[in-house]
């Protein structure tokens, strides 16, 4: 890329380049799109040992910075996670194209035949923190949706970032596709992010996939659309019907599994009649879990530390989770309906009556019966990876894959028809 001194500069020549690398990616066959996605996955796999160097180097910085124990993992790779990136690649190539499906088709009463088919978005860009494997998954997913991606990940990722684009890229100029159709922004200024949020009319979309502070400056800087999500506020109410040993397994889980996920269960709501109060809050605490609990948690576990009222509506995103006991499902709901930030909420429960009211009444993006939360994930549902969990309302909502990164046209076939 030329030397150019302006952040904003440079995003409308990556722009430029995308629009027209989506141009001629949205024509492209499913065949061809699958055959670079895989031969990106074979590349991003053959080059295990420059991608570890790479990642070592950002380990390294994020050691002398003190970076949490949960962003050092977000962040960390080894063999099996760069694994995992190509198989997801991979994956997506085997997924069906939505490009060209046809949504639905009405014949007018004067013969006028309407469809609606699915067309790419365009130009996206995305922005995102910590995991370099969210690199791979945005590339894939734009190429197989025929859309070009602008990428701009975190400065405590950035080599990890320019080795995995670099490895995907190789792959997909192998295979013949353009290699604009995904860019990296190589500038770890914060002006570039800004220059993308101004690129009204340049870029189509931008996706932040990062912490509260991210998400918030891009909603609030934004000239372009967004697809955002808030933080996973996420609970798990257990019934006083649930099963006691699934509710351990589902809650030991939910919390514990990972806890630098946005899938990570952070508040745990307990039936006031649920048989063993202080057994469920154990198995938190006994797996190394920080609790903070409310004051009727306390009576039954004093060794439980004082909840405060921020801790309610906390992303902790660590081993820390907050715990209060409600009365029914009646009070579950109506701590959800406080506190809850719309990713994913979860009842373990026996009575189906129930677990269906919750499921209707709880008006989050994910919700799960007798599940964990951490299910919240793109792969899990069968959607190969995500570009990430949307909790607002419009276009999109909960992993948000292919499908999400399409929009839709109307084609009419005619027969001379005109509203004379």
């Amino acid at each position: 890329m030329a030397d150019i001194d302006s952040p904003f500069e440079m995003i409308a020549a990556m722009a430029a380049r995308a629009r027209r690398a989506s141009s001629a990616l949205a024509h492209q066959p499913t065949s061809a799109k699958a055959n670079g996605l895989r031969a990106a996955a074979e590349a991003v796999r053959a080059d295990l040992a420059g991608i570890l160097l790479a990642n070592s180097e950002d380990m390294a910085r994020a050691e002398a910075n003190d970076l949490s124990g949960a962003m050092q993992d977000r962040l960390r790779l080894d063999a099996r996670r760069v694994e995992a990136i190509a198989d997801a690649i991979k994956a997506v190539a085997a997924l069906p194209d939505p490009v060209g499906e046809v949504i639905d088709t009405r014949t007018r009463p004067n013969g006028l035949e309407l469809t609606r088919v699915r067309v790419p978005l365009g130009v996206l860009g995305i922005i995102y923190e910590s995991r370099p494997n969210v690199t791979a998954d945005a590339a894939a997913l734009a190429v197989m949706s025929g859309n070009a991606a602008i990428l701009r990940g975190g400065s405590e990722a950035a080599h990890s970032n320019r080795a995995i684009h670099a490895a995907f890229t190789n792959g997909l100029t192998e295979a013949g596709l353009p290699t604009d159709v995904v860019q990296l922004v190589s500038t770890t200024d914060r002006a570039a992010v800004g220059a993308m949020l101004a690129a009204e009319g340049a870029i189509d979309l931008i996706i932040p996939r990062g912490g509260k502070s991210l998400v918030a400056r891009v909603k609030a800087e934004a000239r372009v659309p967004v697809l955002a999500h808030l933080d996973g506020i996420n609970h798990v109410y257990v019934d006083g019907s649930a099963d006691e040993n699934m509710a351990g397994r589902i809650v030991r889980d939910a919390k514990l599994r990972r806890t630098g996920i946005c899938g990570a269960m952070e508040t745990l709501l307990i039936d006031r009649s649920y048989r063993d109060v202080a057994g469920l809050v154990r198995v938190l605490s006994g797996g190394g879990c920080e609790v903070r609990g409310d004051g009727r948690i306390r009576t039954l576990v004093p060794e439980v530390a004082a909840a405060a009222p921020e801790d309610w509506d906390t992303e902790y995103l660590d081993a820390i989770a907050s715990v209060a006991l409600v009365d029914g499902l009646d009070g579950a709901l109506a701590h959800i309906g406080a506190h809850s930030s719309g990713h994913t909420d979860a009842i373990v429960a026996e009575d189906q009556d129930v677990a269906e009211r919750f499921l209707a009444q709880v008006d989050s993006a994910i919700v799960l019966w007798n599940a964990s939360t951490q299910f919240a994930d793109g792969g899990e549902f069968g959607l190969g990876a995500e570009i990430g969990i949307a909790t607002g309302r419009l276009h999109a909502r909960g992993p948000v894959a292919l499908e999400g990164l399409t929009t839709y046209k109307w084609v009419g076939r005619g027969s001379g028809q005109i509203r004379g």
